[in-house]
């Protein structure tokens, strides 16, 4: 009895250190988020008429929950947890890197920073905050257009595309290295940012303590990320939508409609869409097909296949790249060069001694 006793206190106390402070607060404004986005969609779809039954079917849709894509979402989320741990790294190490980098250079050419090693006033803290938002969406937006660009990494974003319903952990629907390499990428411009300010404004132990609120603040900006992974086609409306990416337009990116393609890559922000020229507005309450073309989505239905699948087709590129040269090299043979003394004409050209090149 006693060791039960014990159990219970420790599994309370793990799950009080889950729920409180910033971990907390995180998961408490993710749900009112999401049901938030529910009430109003539903308000929307039911003007002038509320039913709670109505509101469940409408916030839960059975046909949703229980479609097989759903179930491979839910696996796939608790297979992510065991790496976890292995997507921290890549993304300390990117923007250390990148930030030491760009101190490095700048120390370089313009010489040892002079500002006081003080704590930083809050304009300036609010400045240094807005400056690595912006920075983090940027790289976002363009590392997500390779993805969609270089055959490899479509490969690999391929897993998050599969997905035929979206049930909000579909936005973790991404394939382990697919993750470790965006995170990767994402500390790269972030990291120059930070090496900017360190050099010209901040004290390095402030920044490091601010740098995580920086990261902390982003998720609870971008929270948006799990409702625009579901079926509630939430707008901001046209004036705010034209600077923030609303969940609607997010899920117009995953629709397999071709004029939808390659469309509204954008995480936060709406403006490099607009600036890129990659931003398609959607219809008001518009509906979607989500998936991938010709049922390739089939494919991906399974734990393992969502995990083994995209490096089996990788291998098959790189094999299908090595088969084409080798045919390139058969049906062209180099031709044989003259031994002839070669040298150069007036025009730079390279010429065989009484023969133009």
């Amino acid at each position: 009895m006693i060791e039960f006793g014990s159990g219970i206190h420790r599994f309370q106390d793990l799950a009080w250190r889950h729920l409180s402070g910033e971990s907390g607060i995180t998961i408490l404004l993710l749900w009112a988020t999401v049901v938030f986005a529910g009430v109003v969609t539903y308000l929307r779809a039911n003007p002038g008429h509320w039913s709670f039954g109505a509101f469940v079917r409408h916030f839960l849709p059975a046909e949703i929950f229980h479609h097989p894509s759903a179930r491979a979402d839910f696996l796939f989320w608790l297979s992510r947890r065991i790496f976890m741990p292995l997507l921290v790294l890549p993304l300390v190490i990117s923007t250390v890197a990148a930030g030491h980098f760009a101190y490095w250079l700048l120390s370089s050419l313009l010489g040892t920073p002079r500002h006081p090693v003080a704590p930083a006033g809050p304009v300036t803290l609010v400045a240094f905050t807005i400056s690595m938002l912006i920075a983090y969406d940027l790289s976002y937006y363009l590392y997500h257009r390779m993805q969609h660009r270089i055959p490899i990494l479509w490969e690999l974003h391929k897993v998050h595309h599969s997905a035929q319903v979206m049930i909000g952990v579909t936005k973790d629907r991404v394939h382990p290295i697919d993750e470790i390499m965006n995170r990767w990428w994402d500390g790269l411009i972030p990291g120059l940012c930070y090496g900017i300010w360190l050099f010209f404004a901040l004290d390095p132990v402030e920044l490091t303590v601010f740098g995580i609120n920086v990261y902390a603040l982003r998720n609870i900006i971008v929270m948006m990320d799990f409702v625009r992974h579901t079926h509630l086609k939430l707008s901001y409306g046209r004036h705010l939508s034209a600077i923030l990416l609303s969940p609607h337009y997010h899920q117009l990116h995953h629709s397999i409609a071709e004029k939808h393609w390659d469309k509204n890559f954008g995480l936060g922000l709406s403006v490099w869409d607009r600036m890129f020229g990659t931003l398609v507005v959607p219809e008001p309450d518009e509906d979607f097909v989500f998936g991938l073309t010709e049922n390739e989505h089939d494919e991906y239905q399974s734990l393992y296949k969502l995990h083994i699948l995209p490096l089996k087709k990788i291998a098959g590129r790189i094999s299908l790249l090595g088969r084409r040269r080798e045919t390139i090299r058969s049906d062209h043979p180099m031709p044989e060069r003259p031994c002839e003394p070669q040298n150069r004409d007036r025009d730079g050209r390279t010429a065989v001694l009484g023969h133009q090149a």
